[in-house]
């Protein structure tokens, strides 16, 4: 599937947005995301099925200081 992520293309055997987090192994509790302009709740990633060229941002909270 053809995903939209950050501003680059990405072609990823992938189903629903808990996929995507997965993939690119992000720790769950530090990432905020949106699909095609809406905050999809860290409760939903799991239900929210994705479909060919929708544009996703993924946002990660880092520590530091």
């Amino acid at each position: 599937m053809k995903l939209h992520i950050n501003g680059e293309t990405y072609n990823l055997d992938v189903t629903t947005m808990e996929d995507v987090i997965e993939h690119f192994q992000l720790q769950s509790g530090l990432v905020a995301t949106e699909v095609d302009g809406t905050i999809i709740d860290r409760s939903k990633w799991s239900e929210t099925y994705l479909n060919d060229g929708v544009k996703i941002e993924l946002v990660q909270f880092v520590g530091g200081g």
